[in-house]
């Protein structure tokens, strides 16, 4: 079993900046990529950024480019996405997703429970 653990939710203003973490935890062989989703009310989840290949190829929506900036730390399977700037219209919870291999060699997509993310206009 794997896990992932977010943390760094909260509320803030518009033009200040957040930081999320996720760790994954458990069973791990390796993890090939990790990222951050996220759903705002009404809409559907979308991808924000991702990180492959530690750190090889990275993704972002367009919406965030410029502004977030996706990292890892393979040595404690954690992946952080830097927030600044924040517009109102990033309000939504921000969901981390990883691609593992697992120590049984298995491979699967594992979801953290998502962090509340409100920027206040």
């Amino acid at each position: 079993q794997v896990q992932l653990v977010e943390s760094g939710g909260g509320l803030v203003q518009a033009g200040g900046s957040l930081r999320l973490s996720c760790e994954a935890s458990g069973s791990i062989f390796s993890i090939y990529s990790m990222g951050w989703y996220r759903r705002a009310p009404g809409k559907q989840r979308e991808l924000v950024a991702a990180d492959t290949r530690g750190g090889s190829i990275t993704n972002y929506a367009d919406s965030v480019k410029g502004r977030f900036t996706i990292s890892r730390d393979n040595t404690k399977n954690t992946v952080y996405l830097q927030m600044n700037s924040l517009k109102p219209e990033d309000t939504a919870v921000y969901y981390c997703n990883a691609d593992v291999f697992t120590s049984t060699l298995e491979n699967a997509d594992y979801w953290g429970q998502g962090t509340q993310v409100t920027v206040s206009s």
